[in-house]
């Protein structure tokens, strides 16, 4: 009563199915392809490591950006009109430094809304500067 042909021959498949985990593996890759560029908002700002007050070098003069509580933007005593403004006047500015002296210190007053410094930090950025410091005092006792 031999039914077909191999009846006393049943071996176990050795091989894995990898269908599923290719499937699962695009799914992921897609995910991450979409949520990726998301994660990238916002403006990237080189701020200095400080272990102790730094000094500046007295060969160096700062280029200091001052936005005050009124919101006004200025370079120096330079008033500027805008944060769209500002782009322009800092490249013209920076156009001649090595790339070494191009840092940019911004001084915000404390009750400056954050929705007046960020795009100032933004205008910083366009016009080439790669390091920003943020200029604060130390707390009063």
């Amino acid at each position: 009563m031999d039914i077909g042909p191999n009846r006393g021959n049943r071996n176990a498949v050795s091989q894995i199915n990898v269908t599923p985990l290719v499937d699962v593996m695009l799914v992921l890759l897609i995910i991450f392809m979409v949520t990726a560029p998301m994660m990238e908002q916002g403006v990237d700002v080189n701020l200095p490591e400080v272990a102790e007050a730094p000094s500046l070098a007295a060969t160096k003069e700062p280029l200091i950006i001052t936005v005050q509580k009124d919101g006004a933007i200025s370079i120096g005593r330079t008033k500027i009109e805008e944060a769209a403004k500002l782009t322009p006047v800092l490249q013209q500015i920076l156009k001649d430094k090595p790339e070494d002296e191009k840092d940019v210190f911004l001084e915000a007053d404390r009750d400056v809304p954050y929705g007046k410094v960020v795009p100032v930090m933004a205008a910083i950025k366009k016009a080439g500067v790669a390091k920003l410091g943020m200029v604060s005092q130390e707390p009063r006792p």
